[in-house]
């Protein structure tokens, strides 16, 4: 890990030039190339646990939620019946976290490329790789592409948590990968995948989206607020089989008390009709 003379690690990487995340270091618990990638794993002074993967921020103690719970509970919540799901990266577990809750829910397939990811995630991010142990989940470690190549028709939903789109990551975002999930949901089965920000990456998520359009009648951009990702935001694009999915409306909702007992944070109703509302300028360029 590259740190500065006082200890701060500092995020620069050409996704988004002249701009760079940084945080305090308090402690460097993990280092280490693995087959795939640099992992690192240190203990911040404002957000907790922090994992990065080639340098970039994955996930933080203190803000991770708002995003696994958004891009698992917005796919989830647009499917009336989400029974199989399946979840292609998110080797932190913070993904088969949240999926899990679902009580719809019966049967969690997850693929990950990296073990170390996942090892190291149980060693020293316990509160998201907490998801690996419901036994709902089925975890595969291998290659999405290759696993969803021999599921054909079997989902309802499949989430792809994924880092960006540099290294191991970039054949998330293609068309051929979209059109692969296509193959291997059920009638009416949902995808959701991280999408990158409008601010610095408008080019990719336009580019992301349309690769959605090409293989699903209905398909959308969300947003919701992380604080150590790229200006604060994040999307997911998501597509339908079903052409009358009204992605801004969630056909399953939970009481406060259900959201409470799920131990939500930051996941409600009114938050996933508000997250496909945005800014005029980036409604224009993603129309």
């Amino acid at each position: 890990m590259d740190l500065d003379m006082k200890n701060w690690f500092s995020e620069v990487n050409a996704l988004w030039p002249g701009q760079c995340m940084s945080l305090k270091v308090k402690k460097l618990l993990w280092e280490e190339k693995s087959k795939y990638q640099q992992i690192c794993i240190f203990e911040s002074e404002s957000y907790g646990r922090v994992l990065t993967l080639d340098g970039i921020i994955q996930c933080t103690e203190r803000d991770e939620f708002a995003y696994q719970e958004m891009i698992s509970f917005l796919p989830l919540c647009c499917h009336p019946e989400p029974r199989k799901v399946l979840i292609v990266g998110g080797g932190d577990g913070g993904v088969a976290r949240e999926v899990v809750k679902h009580p719809l829910v019966q049967e969690v397939y997850q693929v990950e490329i990296d073990d170390r990811v996942v090892e190291l995630s149980k060693e020293f991010l316990p509160f998201m790789a907490c998801g690996f142990q419901s036994p709902k989940l089925n975890l595969t470690i291998g290659d999405g592409f290759d696993f969803m190549k021999n599921h054909v028709g079997e989902f309802d939903v499949i989430i792809t948590d994924s880092s960006d789109p540099v290294g191991p990551a970039i054949c998330l975002f293609q068309e051929s990968y979209f059109s692969l999930m296509k193959r291997a949901l059920r009638p009416g089965g949902i995808v959701c995948s991280q999408g990158g920000t409008y601010w610095t990456e408008m080019k990719q998520v336009q580019d992301t989206l349309t690769h959605c359009r090409s293989q699903f009648p209905v398909a959308g951009y969300a947003i919701s607020t992380v604080p150590t990702y790229p200006c604060g935001q994040i999307g997911y694009v998501i597509g339908s089989l079903n052409e009358a999915t009204n992605l801004r409306e969630p056909v399953v909702t939970f009481t406060d008390a259900e959201l409470e007992k799920m131990q939500m944070r930051y996941y409600t109703s009114d938050v996933h009709r508000a997250a496909f509302t945005l800014p005029r300028y980036a409604a224009n360029a993603l129309k």
